[in-house]
């Protein structure tokens, strides 16, 4: 009988940590965190003290990678990976759960405050600059926490939870922390459905345009019109777009939604007066991916339409997300002769900053200073300060939410010679914005 290889097993071993371990970062993997959660759980089936899992999931990491290419990428995670392990707890343990996604067991977090703290400590360590040799890059992270066996009582429910808590994070905005609730699984078994029944409206073309009218507040000419999306469902009724375009970013098709909106804007203004510019929203999703500028420019010249007549609208923090890559969209479509608005000026940071690092053609006020303007001197000065300084810096000045004639008079007195609101006008489908400009007597473009 041949004497056993003494080999053998510390051969065995090491295939079952190569199984085990992720070779990128050298944390343990799915598989290890499946491990560590079942036996956990087993040592507490007789004492089921609480513990929590959660998932760490970095914002815009998609595009750095494009942007910087996957060395970069590799590098971000490998640091991102010895951050986790410096400041997770004794007797805890942090695994690469996939892509830019990480995953935690926390035997001696009990309960929810414990998981948020923990879950903003992490986040702050996070948040500090990468190191990528010629530059360095920020980067935020979303969390999601359950606690066993409250959130699910297998390693598989368990960790469903966490991803659920991960997912409400996603939607309420980059750098959350949520722990998994019923409640929160019951809004996010309703976002699912909200979700199909918006899918399969985009598919078949129930996704509507409606246009506000943005006129000269000297003489009350328009001088275009903003695309607003409406969608109207059988069975749900009126869904708010504060509801269903986050949604459509968070799912990752809001490029699909954005797409067919600006199509169905452009042929929509094509009817308009050549003079007469289409304003477009831009999402964060959006200014995130470099192909945005190019598959703007193919709409619009499948469509035949002058990018020259359109203004596309972004915020401050769809800018942020990503800075370098929004700049370049930006550059790319200001060169085709697209104007560039940024949208709620005032409510976000630094936007004195951004006035300076991006180019701009318009900026538009937002209403939050406009309706307060007879009531609050504060809002007056506010407002009149962007004037001044959208004045120096040769750029046009939008005031948005206007309502009262109140309004329109202090703005005037202040200098802003552009305006949009109810008062003017509330959005309107295709058919009834051409009713509105023959009403004002305005021609129309020949039909080709």
């Amino acid at each position: 009988m041949m004497p056993a290889d003494p080999s053998l097993p510390r051969a065995r071993a090491g295939e079952q940590l190569l199984v085990h371990t992720d070779m990128l970062t050298g944390l343990g993997n799915r598989y290890r965190l499946r491990d560590r959660v079942r036996l956990l759980a087993e040592e507490r089936a007789e004492d089921p003290a609480p513990f929590a899992i959660g998932i760490t999931n970095l914002d815009g990491f998609k595009p750095i990678n494009d942007l910087f290419g996957s060395e970069a990428g590799d590098e971000i995670l490998r640091q991102v990976a010895l951050r986790l392990q410096a400041c997770i707890p004794d007797g805890a343990a942090v695994t690469r759960h996939g892509g830019d996604e990480f995953a935690f067991v926390l035997p001696l977090v009990f309960e929810r405050l414990g998981a948020e703290k923990f879950g903003q400590m992490v986040k702050d360590v996070l948040a500090a600059p990468y190191d990528l040799g010629d530059r360095s890059v920020r980067l935020s992270a979303s969390f999601g926490f359950a606690i066993h066996p409250f959130a699910g009582e297998g390693f598989e429910p368990l960790l469903k939870s966490a991803e659920t808590a991960l997912y409400r994070s996603k939607r309420r905005g980059r750098g959350q922390v949520t722990v998994y609730t019923r409640e929160i699984a019951q809004e996010m078994q309703h976002a699912t459905l909200l979700e199909q029944a918006l899918r399969n409206a985009i598919i078949n073309d129930a996704v509507d345009v409606h246009f506000q009218p943005i006129v000269n507040l000297k003489n009350e000419t328009v001088l275009g019109f903003e695309a607003l999306a409406r969608w109207i469902d059988p069975e749900l009724g009126f869904v708010s777009p504060a509801v269903f375009v986050p949604l459509a970013e968070e799912r990752g098709f809001i490029d699909t939604l954005s797409e067919t909106l600006l199509r169905k804007a452009a042929e929509a203004a094509l009817s308009w007066p050549r003079e007469t510019f289409l304003s477009f929203n831009l999402s964060s999703a959006q200014l995130t991916d470099p192909a945005t500028a190019s598959s703007i420019l193919a709409i619009l010249g499948r469509i035949g339409f002058d990018p020259h007549r359109l203004v596309l609208e972004i915020t401050e923090t769809a800018v942020v997300t990503s800075a370098d890559t929004a700049h370049c969209i930006i550059a790319e479509l200001r060169r085709a002769g697209v104007r560039i608005a940024l949208d709620d000026f005032g409510t976000g940071q630094s936007s004195l900053g951004r006035l300076r690092d991006f180019a701009f053609d318009k900026v538009k006020i937002d209403r939050a200073f406009v309706s307060r303007l007879a009531s609050d001197p504060a809002s007056e000065h506010i407002v009149r300060a962007i004037v001044a300084m959208c004045e120096g810096l040769q750029l046009q000045v939008v005031a948005e939410g206007i309502e009262e004639v109140t309004e329109v008079k202090i703005l005037k007195a202040l200098g802003c010679s552009i305006g949009q609101g109810y008062f003017y006008g509330r959005p309107a489908d295709s058919a009834a914005t051409l009713a509105y400009l023959k009403e004002r007597n305005v021609e129309l473009a020949a039909a080709d």
